[in-house]
C-alpha cells in the first residue's frame, strides 16, 4: 500500500501530491526534504494519504525524509545568501534591459538550481534573463513568473543548463555579465 502526501514548497509556494518513500509518520505541519522538478527541496506536509492515490502523480515528486536540523540550518542559511544576492541580481536585470520585477530568490537545498521569481508572464524575457545567466556562467537559473495568483506554470521549465542550446544565443556574453 502506497503513500501520498500533499506538500507546500518554495518561497513563492507550489502545492502538489509527493510519493512518500518513508514509513515514519509525517503529521501535518512536519517539514521533510523533497525531491521537485526543480531538484532537492525542503517542504511542509498539508496532508498525508493512506493506499492509492486517487490522481496520477509525477514521478519526480518523492519525500525524501524528513528534514533534520542540518537541513533546516542549510535551508536557513541558502535563505540569507539569497536576501545578499538580491540587489545584485535586480542589478544584473536592468544590466540587461529586461522588463521583469524581481521579487525573490532561492536556492535549492542541494544548491544545483537557483530560482528567480519575477512578477511577470512567461515571456521573452524570462527567457532572456535564463540564457544571460547562463552564458555569464551564473549556474543553473529558473526564472519563475508570478502573477496575481502565484506562480505561472507551463507544462515545460524555462530553466537553462539542461542542454537547451542557450549559448548559442548570439553576441559575446562576457559583455555583458554584470
Amino acid at each position: 500500500m502506497g503513500r501520498t502526501a500533499l506538500i507546500r514548497y518554495g518561497t513563492v509556494p507550489n502545492v502538489e501530491r509527493f510519493r512518500v518513500d518513508v514509513d515514519e509518520p509525517l503529521p501535518r505541519g512536519t517539514r521533510v526534504v523533497a525531491r521537485t522538478r526543480r531538484g532537492t527541496e525542503i517542504g511542509t506536509v498539508l496532508d498525508l494519504f493512506d493506499g492509492e492515490p486517487s490522481v496520477e502523480i509525477d514521478p519526480v515528486l518523492c519525500v525524501l525524509r524528513r528534514a533534520s536540523a542540518e537541513d533546516e540550518q542549510n535551508w536557513s542559511a541558502l535563505r540569507q545568501t539569497c536576501q545578499s544576492e538580491f540587489d545584485e541580481w535586480v542589478r544584473r536585470i536592468d544590466g540587461w534591459k529586461l522588463e521583469l520585477e524581481l521579487i525573490d530568490l532561492e536556492w535549492t537545498l542541494d544548491r544545483q538550481r537557483q530560482i528567480l521569481y519575477v512578477l511577470n508572464t512567461r515571456g521573452p524575457d524570462c527567457t532572456r534573463l535564463a540564457i544571460q545567466a547562463a552564458a555569464c556562467g551564473l549556474g543553473t537559473i529558473e526564472v519563475q513568473p508570478v502573477g496575481s495568483d502565484g506562480p505561472v506554470h507551463v507544462a515545460a521549465s524555462s530553466g537553462c543548463g539542461d542542454g537547451c542550446g542557450c549559448h548559442a544565443a548570439g553576441g559575446d556574453p562576457r559583455t555583458h555579465c554584470g
